[in-house]
């Protein structure tokens, strides 16, 4: 029989994957062909609103633009930043601050019903990560593994995601005694008269620990170094709280416990002891990375990565792109500021379109 040159690449890429015996040549050419394949099979999208990020603020601003039937097509993502749809609050347990819900909920259920939401008045979800944006020209350009969108404009509701240390017990206390927002969870009963700590030498660690002192009996600062790189003013207002303790030149070794945590193996980096921290909570100030990496540069970030936005506005340095949510707020990180933010995107958006007349160029 006869086989065709794209018949050859298709049976070497098969041998390839299947067998592992394929040349060198032969697999460069089955990459080839897997790519030319790739692209041919992109399902391309139009709309006039893309929103990426599937946290409040991504979900508050799919209500809004939904709502005002702009069609909104939200990139959800799965496992970006290893991080499940839903965002920060997937990681959480009860959430007791978000306004509606006198007893709690989770976090996990509480995304489920922004979703629902998000949903009923018609935003397309798609459960797939961003990969690159092309935010060059319009309209612009969103893409993921399997699908190139063009968008009329674009909501950037990616978040931040909490800097974690890694030590022995980390994860198996994660969200059972070792947390890293004390605004979000400090007031937990988990925390209720009892021995915290903090890890951080900057404001987050010392503003963290000022809160946590009115829920806990004592609240250690544990730092690598011997000194503070926070704010003076800051460092006074820790240093001189009666309740907290600042352990120096010190780092986690190891979180112990049964169900939930029950203290920490801390280690003097100086003369290399271990001593034993009796401690129900430990909360991690070391920072948050906002997920900015896969614009490539295309947007105006500050020195800490946070895409920059027009105060007052969620306007970012590109004309038609907005962003909400912790990506572009390093100060309060909440869900309900974040929520607030997704809706001031939605409704700056919705104005940017009526003044570049795409109100009549409605999505397919």
């Amino acid at each position: 029989m006869t086989r065709t040159p794209s018949r050859l690449k298709s049976l070497l890429f098969k041998a390839r994957h299947f067998l592992g015996l394929a040349t060198t040549s032969a697999a460069a050419a089955a990459a080839s062909f897997s790519a030319t394949a790739t692209s041919t099979a992109m399902e391309e999208l139009k709309t006039r609103v893309c929103i990426i990020g599937s946290g409040p603020a991504g979900h508050t601003a799919a209500i809004y633009a939904s709502r005002a039937e702009l069609k909104p097509i939200l990139f959800e993502g799965w496992m970006a930043n290893d991080i499940a749809p839903g965002g920060q609050l997937t990681t959480t347990t009860v959430v007791e601050n978000f306004p509606g819900f006198p007893e709690g909920i989770m976090g996990v259920d509480l995304t489920e019903k922004f979703r629902a939401q998000s949903a009923r008045f018609g935003t397309r979800i798609l459960t797939e990560t961003v990969t690159k944006v092309d935010f060059s020209r319009t309209p612009f350009e969103v893409f993921t593994d399997s699908k190139r969108v063009f968008a009329d404009s674009v909501i950037v509701a990616t978040g931040a995601v909490a800097k974690k240390l890694n030590f022995a017990g980390s994860e198996k206390f994660w969200n059972k005694g070792i947390s890293a927002c004390a605004v979000c969870d400090g007031a937990a009963p988990i925390f209720r008269k009892k021995a915290l700590a903090v890890i951080g030498g900057g404001d987050s660690a010392m503003e963290e620990a000022n809160f946590l002192t009115k829920y806990g009996t004592k609240v250690y600062i544990i730092h690598r170094r011997d000194t503070f790189r926070a704010s003076k003013i800051m460092q006074s207002r820790a240093l001189s709280n009666p309740k907290i303790e600042v352990i120096w030149n010190s780092a986690v070794e190891e979180a112990y416990g049964e169900r939930v945590l029950g203290g920490l193996k801390v280690k003097n980096v100086v003369t290399g002891e271990v001593s034993d921290l009796k401690v129900n909570g430990l909360f991690f100030a070391i920072g948050h990375e906002p997920a900015t990496r896969f614009m490539d540069g295309q947007l105006e970030l500050d020195s800490d990565g946070y895409v920059v936005t027009k105060p007052g506005t969620t306007k970012t340095s590109v004309r038609g792109v907005f962003a909400a949510g912790d990506v572009q707020d390093k100060k309060y990180r909440q869900a309900i500021t974040a929520a607030g933010t997704g809706c001031m995107a939605a409704l700056d958006a919705e104005h940017y379109l009526q003044e570049i007349g795409a109100e009549d160029g409605k999505s397919d």
